[in-house]
């Protein structure tokens, strides 16, 4: 038996092997900003300039800046609906998708989730994703995409175009067709002042995998 003197440290003793047998459970330290926005913005409705012009009006749920990712970027992930306007602003059409990211550096939007554009002429696009390139001023896609035109219905597995949607071609493709899609044959102008009417090309079936600019006329 241990007398009165043993028994406080004895306590001591037990009381460091317990203790030394706790493990401590922490989570790694965070050095990387990637995670943090420099900004973020809810209800966003407003207009953007171009050398400027107002060109654009964007509306989004959240709008996110982070110039700390490689590439910088901002973020739409509640979706994100823009409209086009003329040098007289005049309504030209329309551009929404689900999900969208502009890498500012690049100029390049990756717009993602029910992607539909309208132009003027009222074309309509319907995708799933399609990249806009301010530089090279055009869109393009290597999914699956649907072009409507009061015409004619157009569906393929490449698509590119012009930024006014009026010049575009669809390859792997198929639907309903006129002969001038086939003949590159084009209508009559419009009467003067009014837009262009769409061209578009119908390509042969080819390989799947494309390269961006391997259609580019």
């Amino acid at each position: 038996m241990f007398n009165k003197r043993t028994l406080p440290l004895a306590a001591i003793v037990l009381l460091v092997v317990a203790c030394s047998d706790v493990q401590e459970h922490t989570a790694p330290a965070v050095h990387d900003r990637d995670s943090v926005s420099v900004m973020t913005s809810y209800g966003v409705n407003t207009l953007i300039s171009d050398s400027g012009v107002i060109k654009y009006r964007i509306v989004t749920e959240r709008w996110d800046v982070n110039t700390a990712k490689n590439p910088s970027r901002w973020s739409f992930e509640k979706g994100v609906f823009f409209e086009q306007f003329d040098e007289k602003f005049h309504v030209q059409g329309y551009i929404q998708a689900d999900t969208a990211w502009y890498y500012d550096q690049k100029k390049l939007w990756h717009l993602r989730g029910r992607v539909r554009i309208r132009n003027v002429n009222g074309m309509l696009y319907e995708s799933e994703e399609l990249y806009w390139d301010g530089v090279n001023h055009e869109f393009y896609s290597n999914v699956f995409s649907r072009v409507t035109t009061p015409e004619r219905t157009m569906e393929g597995t490449y698509f590119l175009s012009d930024e006014k949607m009026t010049h575009y071609t669809v390859s792997n493709s198929k639907g309903s067709f006129e002969r001038e899609d086939m003949t590159g044959e084009t209508k009559d102008e419009a009467s003067k002042g009014a837009a262009p009417a769409d061209t578009a090309q119908h390509l042969a079936p080819q390989r799947p995998q494309l390269t961006k600019h391997a259609k580019r006329q």
